[in-house]
């Protein structure tokens, strides 16, 4: 019988040994696919955004690009008037930037119907900047006739209208492409935050799933072990109480053999410890200082043990201190008279000697 339930029991831990493989591999495999499906739309949302970024620079410098036309064409009709060069400023920047302005809206656009539209205006703004200049030229040589006839023969107007239709096409044409990357953009973060939720939902179910298959895994294994440990347990604590008692004995007994001898020796003998309070007194001390041993416990030598100078009657210096220090026996001089409690008097000849265990 004994042998069936052990049995019973080995084929239950590696049920659950089994459970808890199966459920770890699973849980990677999801997790694995689960951060894999978020990187994915975590990509797929930064590129929308940095094509909603392109979009907006595109518009605003082509937005720009019109600005600075219309910036220089004024410029270059105040030129006209008064002559004062000052007014070419801006006439002067557009020149020297627009190639590299109609290169990145040329180089950035963003799908083929924008390019075509900066196709057709590139040469226009050549011309149109063309037209300035040969305007300026005719200025600077003082032929305001012809600079005259050129202004009303207004090819100059028709080229900064064309141009105006090409810029407002190719800003139509890239806000539209932006209102979609918005829709884009938007769908994509949704998705990426259902993402995140559905993998952090599943990541704690598989957790809390584990943590279950863990605990009663573990909860098998302490009851598997719980009998062993308790019986080690016993057994060791068994050790210990008779080595307590052991040395409870050899402690008891030693007590005794130090009682004994103290109360054996004639002399009055007390004990300190190593701050100069008092341990122990033996019956004849008790008996000079008027004090019991344990009445005498802890307080400082001084208070129990009181001695004066004879002849003088000043307080006598006690050898314990410099015993301690030293380590060395020191002795009282001579004509010492100890005082008792009660204020009864002796003479007493005194010895002080430091006692060392094996450690020093």
């Amino acid at each position: 019988m004994a042998t069936v339930q052990k049995w019973r029991e080995n084929n239950t831990q590696m049920n659950t040994v089994s459970r808890t493989n199966v459920a770890l591999v699973a849980a990677i495999a999801l997790v694995a696919l689960g951060v894999t499906g978020l990187f994915g739309a975590f990509r797929r949302v930064e590129e929308a955004a940095e094509m909603r970024k392109q979009n907006r620079v595109l518009v605003a410098d082509a937005n720009a690009l019109m600005s600075d036309l219309v910036n220089a064409e004024t410029g270059q009709r105040g030129y006209l008037l008064t002559g004062d060069e000052a007014f070419l400023e801006p006439y002067l920047a557009v020149r020297d930037s627009v190639k590299d302005r109609m290169s990145t809206l040329l180089t950035h656009s963003t799908n083929s119907a924008s390019q075509a539209h900066i196709n057709v205006l590139a040469p226009l703004v050549n011309a149109k900047l063309q037209d300035l200049s040969t305007l300026i030229v005719l200025r600077r040589g003082q032929d305001i006739a012809d600079a005259q006839s050129l202004i009303r023969n207004s090819a100059g107007k028709r080229l900064m209208d064309s141009i105006r239709v090409e810029i407002r096409d190719f800003v139509a044409l890239e806000n539209a492409s932006l209102s979609q990357r918005e829709t884009t953009f938007a769908t994509d973060l949704s998705n990426l935050f259902v993402g995140i939720t559905a993998a952090s939902v599943l990541a704690l179910m598989f957790a809390v799933a584990f943590a279950h298959l863990i605990r009663q895994r573990a909860r098998q294994d302490s009851k598997n072990l719980l009998h062993a440990e308790t019986a080690h347990l016993l057994t060791a604590q068994e050790a210990i109480s008779a080595k307590l008692q052991v040395a409870n004995h050899t402690l008891a007994d030693s007590e005794e053999k130090l009682s004994v001898t103290l109360s054996s020796i004639g002399d009055a003998v007390m004990t300190t410890d190593a701050e100069s309070r008092v341990m122990r007194l033996n019956p004849v001390a008790e008996t000079l200082t008027g004090w019991t041993s344990a009445e005498a416990a802890g307080r400082p030598v001084n208070e129990v043990f009181r001695i004066v100078n004879k002849d003088t009657r000043e307080a006598a210096t006690i050898p314990v201190t410099e015993a301690l220090n030293n380590g060395t026996v020191q002795g009282l001089a001579n004509h010492t008279v100890l005082i008792a409690r009660d204020g009864r008097e002796c003479d007493i000849a005194d010895s002080c000697a430091p006692i060392r265990d094996r450690d020093g």
